[in-house]
Order: C-alpha cells, then sequence, then structure tokens
C-alpha cells in the first residue's frame, strides 16, 4: 500500500515537472532549464509506469516520450509518423469483420431480431438528443468567449470558401445502405457494414436450426477470434500514441498554439462541462454506475485522446462495454451506429470552429443565422467518418454557404490536433454510454 502511494506521488511528481517544462519550452525563459525538468519529469514517470503496466499509464508515458521527442528532436520525430499510421491501418483491417461477426452472431444466434428495432429506436433517439446538446452548449461557450474576435486576416487572403454542394437529408439516407459491401468494407464505411450485417443477420435468423447453426457457430468463432486480435494490435497503441504526439509537436512546434491557446482552452473547458452536467446526470438517470463506467472506457477514451481517431479506440471500446456488462449484440449494434450519428465531441467543436472562423472573419451572425448554421452542421455531421480532421473537411464544406473566409477555417489547423485529441475522446466516451445506457433501458423495458 505504502509503495503505491509512493508510486502515485512520482506519477504525480512527472506529470507537474513535464508541464513546467513544457511551459518554460512554450514561452522560450529558459531553454536548459525545460529540458531539464522535462527529463526529470520523465525520468520520474519511469517507476510508476512499471509498477502500474496498464495500457493506459503506458499509453500517457508514451505520449510524454512523444512531447519530448517532438521537442528535442524535431526533424527526427516527424519521421514517426508512420508508426501511428501502421496502428491505424491494424485497426481498419479488423472493424469491419469485428462489426459484422458481433451484430450477425448477436441477431442469429440469440434470438434478438424482435429487439433490434427497438434498440435502434432507442439509440436514434439518444443520439439526437445528446448531439443537438453538444452543438447548443459549443455555440453558447464560443459566444461568451468570442475568441475569435480580434483576429486580423491577411487582407490578400481573406477570400470565402468555395461553396460545396451539401449533402440534404436524402443523401445522407442513401449513403446509410451499401451497393457493394466488398466496397463498403474496403471503403472503410463503417454504419454500411453495421446495415449489412443487420439484414444478414435477420435473414439467418429466420433459417431453421439445421441450416442455420454451422454458420452462426462459424461467426462466433470468428468474432472470438478477432477479439483475440484486438488484444494483440492494442499492445502496439502505447508506441503509436507517442509517435503520432511526436509528429504533431515535431512538425508544428508548440510556439504555433499560442494564438488559438484561448479557443483551445474554452474547447476543453466545455468539454469539461459537457462530461460533468450531461453526460453525469445521464448516467445516473439510468442508474448505470458513474465510478465503474469511469474505469471502463478510461483506456479506449486514451486511446482515441491519443491518436485522436475515434475508429482507433473503437475494438477495445466494445471490449470493454461487453466486459462492462453490455450484451455484445447491443455492443455491436450501437457504438459503430453511434460513430456516425453520435460523434458528441465532434458535433460540439463544429459548434465551437464555425462561429471561431465566423468571428475571425469578421462576420456578426444573428441568432438566427447562428441556428441555420448549428442546424446545417448537424445535418451534414452525419456519416462524418471517426478519423482525425474529418470535421474540418465537414467545416470547410458548410462555410461556403454562409460566406466565412476560407482563411479563417485554415487557422484552426494550427490548434486542431490539440483539440481534436478532447473531441476524440469525448466522442468515444459518448458512443460507449449510449450502448451501457442503451442497455440499461432495454433491461427495465424487459423487466417491465
Amino acid at each position: 500500500m505504502r509503495l503505491g502511494g509512493i508510486a502515485i506521488a512520482l506519477g504525480s511528481a512527472a506529470a507537474l515537472l513535464f508541464a513546467v517544462g513544457l511551459l518554460i519550452g512554450l514561452f522560450h525563459l529558459c531553454g536548459e532549464l525545460g529540458v531539464a525538468l522535462r527529463w526529470m519529469g520523465f525520468g520520474l514517470f519511469v517507476p510508476f509506469a512499471w509498477r502500474r503496466r496498464s495500457l493506459l499509464v503506458w499509453t500517457f508515458f508514451a505520449m510524454l516520450a512523444g512531447a519530448e521527442l517532438g521537442v528535442d528532436a524535431p526533424q527526427f520525430a516527424t519521421q514517426t509518423h508512420f508508426l501511428g499510421e501502421i496502428f491505424l491501418r491494424l485497426i481498419r483491417m479488423i472493424v469491419a469483420p469485428l462489426i459484422f461477426g458481433g451484430i450477425v452472431t448477436g441477431i442469429a444466434g440469440h434470438g434478438e431480431l424482435r429487439g433490434v428495432g427497438r434498440v435502434a429506436v432507442k439509440a436514434i433517439v439518444f443520439f439526437e438528443v445528446v448531439t443537438t446538446i453538444g452543438l447548443i452548449l459549443g455555440a453558447v461557450a464560443i459566444n461568451i468567449a468570442k475568441a475569435g474576435v480580434g483576429v486580423v486576416l491577411p487582407a490578400s487572403v481573406q477570400s470565402v470558401a468555395p461553396i460545396a454542394h451539401e449533402a440534404g437529408w436524402q443523401s445522407v439516407l442513401l449513403n446509410i445502405f451499401p451497393e457493394n459491401i466488398a466496397l463498403a468494407v474496403a471503403q472503410n464505411q463503417i454504419l454500411q457494414v453495421a446495415v449489412f450485417a443487420l439484414l444478414f443477420g435477420a435473414a439467418l435468423a429466420t433459417l431453421p436450426e439445421a441450416k442455420r447453426a454451422p454458420l452462426v457457430s462459424v461467426l462466433q468463432s470468428l468474432t472470438e477470434t478477432v477479439f483475440k486480435m484486438t488484444k494483440f494490435i492494442m499492445y502496439v497503441a502505447p508506441l503509436a500514441a507517442g509517435a503520432a504526439l511526436a509528429y504533431t509537436v515535431g512538425s508544428m512546434g508548440l510556439a504555433t498554439l499560442l494564438p488559438l491557446a484561448k479557443l483551445a482552452v474554452t474547447c476543453y473547458v466545455t468539454l469539461i462541462v459537457f462530461v460533468v452536467f450531461v453526460f453525469v446526470p445521464i448516467l445516473m438517470l439510468a442508474r448505470v454506475p458513474v465510478g465503474k463506467f469511469a474505469a471502463a472506457v478510461a483506456e479506449p477514451a486514451a486511446i482515441g485522446f491519443a491518436t485522436t481517431s475515434s475508429e482507433a479506440a473503437l475494438p477495445l471500446a466494445m471490449e470493454r462495454m461487453e466486459e462492462f456488462g453490455v450484451p455484445r449484440w447491443i455492443v455491436s449494434f450501437v457504438i459503430p451506429t453511434g460513430y456516425s450519428f453520435n460523434l458528441t465531441g465532434s458535433t460540439l467543436y463544429l459548434a465551437m470552429a464555425a462561429l471561431f472562423a465566423a468571428q475571425a472573419g469578421g462576420l456578426h451572425l444573428s441568432i438566427v443565422q447562428q441556428i441555420v448554421l448549428l442546424a446545417t452542421l448537424a445535418l451534414s455531421s452525419k456519416g462524418i467518418a471517426g478519423v482525425p480532421r474529418a470535421t474540418l473537411v465537414v467545416l470547410m464544406g458548410v462555410a461556403g454557404s454562409f460566406q466565412i473566409p476560407s482563411t479563417a477555417v485554415l487557422m484552426l489547423l494550427g490548434v486542431d490536433t490539440l483539440m481534436d485529441m478532447g473531441r476524440t475522446g469525448l466522442n468515444v466516451v459518448g458512443n460507449c454510454m449510449a450502448a451501457a445506457v442503451v442497455a440499461r433501458w432495454e433491461e427495465a423495458g424487459n423487466r417491465d
């Protein structure tokens, strides 16, 4: 017990020293002192990480190492990006079979055909309510902070983003259904794979037991094998997280974050407020144990935070929610569906980023114009891929319709990675929470 307390104290001291060292390096106060403090923090963290030996701790340890490498050896750090790409490729490799096997075996193997429609309705209602709250909260926060007010864009580049053809609701619905399942898998269209798995599982469930059992057995073995592969791949996660942060710091530098620090602080404060005043009350109302849930989502959220990819955390999130007690067929349906309809962190950030860009461009949007902008973002963000920088693609497409200068949008690139970490972590937590809450509703409904 005493050794555990010492390890925690060392970890806290290490984080403090490293943070102070980063601030010194950021403001160029004393380069040698900053380097010394960061290395002292790094050294103190080693015994803490060695004692804990958890994926979360090692991921954080690798992030510290990556940040230090990016500061001290930026040229070398920018060449480590391939490690993160390898990890993401491995994740993309297993996502489709994981979703397909989980949904099909859940429906056909456990007789859940009748419950799929009920769960789908509950999940979609939950997604829409939570993401709408996120949009509104993001808009309120940026209107209070006014982080973009006073930013002066170069006169020669204050061009308006080109007007893009926005995806109407018909296109959004059409894109849900695959025309070629092989193409959907190749393009990693998670929602299309989920829809195909639903139809396939429903069809398989209607077959006689003698014809259904052999294929269900094979798919159950496939799913278990892919879950085992997930555990193997997750051992690479800390290395990928460290490489991703090293590349970010090495290529951008710490000083580039200063002009947008106010926006970043506003973003993280809003994310914290959202968790405390929206997520926690929802969990309590649904009678989901908050402490146990937080422990279950800690590692997937850390993976999403470090890699800035919700997709990278998907397999581990599904595994942890199943261990938490959520039935596999609900996990396999709700979480992948949430990657298109429940990216809470991304929608919150989209509202903030769009209004920040409008403020930076000198636009004064009325309340009605802001509501229209938020509604457009809500529609355009459906089907957004859970991959880094996808929100910027949506934002750039919407900006043209509201005369927001493209330069103001591109300014966000300087700090987007930093904020992407927080919003991606929130995306992962939100999707896990959706699975837990929907499962609790199902359990309550079955008792009634």
